[in-house]
């Protein structure tokens, strides 16, 4: 599966870097870095900015992450984001969620389970409305039925079928799927309906998102089946994040 992209906005620098440094090793991150409210802020901000969750301190040099939390919230963001503090008080966590923080880790933490809570919280985002997957170039919304370029400024529009069979791909994590078991997922069990239904579709979906369809790279016939490879034509962060 791809690597998602992760914020990390802590103002140690050493304790930021072992976080990186953890979210690298673990195969599935992307970590970028921030040491204040104002950079992450700035990172948050840009037309291309896409994270899939945020770990965010409390206590930063120019301000309190809560309210950066909270501003993200108003600003209609939905990643997961996870608060990172020394002060773990009844008061101190109750102010965290309710700013919209969807987990609370008290200081000093085991990395391990920082980065299980941050595939639970991932698990559980990844099954919402509000999930966005990046898929080589495109930012991917199942619940809209969207694929969004924004390297092109484009949209693509996807059918119903289109975007749950682009879901189920993504969420076998690069993995061949069998065009029988692909069939039941997006159909059910409908005998009325072949594979042939699901080869049309493939066939469609593939008009749509590959650069060139006569030489596919995101959307892969192997094994019996199909397999997604969310990285090919993949852009890459821009140096300076």
């Amino acid at each position: 599966m791809a690597t998602r992209p992760i914020l990390i906005v802590e103002d140690d620098a050493a304790l930021r870097a072992t976080l990186a440094e953890q979210l690298i090793a673990d195969g599935s991150f992307l970590p970028v870095e921030a040491a204040s409210v104002a950079e992450a802020a700035a990172k948050l901000s840009t037309s291309d900015a896409h994270f899939d969750a945020v770990l965010l301190d409390v206590g930063l040099p120019d301000g309190d992450g809560r309210d950066l939390c909270a501003k993200l919230r108003r600003d209609g963001m939905k990643m997961p984001i996870i608060m990172l503090t020394g002060a773990d008080g009844e008061q101190d966590v109750v102010r965290g969620l309710d700013a919209g923080a969807n987990d609370y880790i008290a200081k000093p933490f085991r990395l391990n389970e920082l980065l299980a809570r941050v595939r639970a919280q991932l698990r559980v985002f990844d099954n919402s409305e509000d999930a966005v997957f990046t898929i080589g170039p495109y930012l991917f919304r199942p619940s809209a039925r969207l694929l969004l370029e924004p390297a092109r400024n484009r949209k693509v529009r996807l059918t119903d079928k289109e975007a749950k069979i682009l879901k189920f791909l993504y969420r076998a994590g690069g993995r061949p799927v069998p065009r029988q078991v692909l069939l039941n997922e997006v159909w059910g069990y409908n005998n009325t309906v072949t594979t042939h239904t699901l080869e049309t579709h493939v066939y469609r979906l593939r008009q749509k998102i590959e650069p060139d369809p006569l030489q596919v790279q995101l959307l892969l016939t192997q094994d019996g089946g199909y397999r997604l490879d969310a990285t090919a034509g993949k852009v890459e962060p821009k140096p300076l994040l």
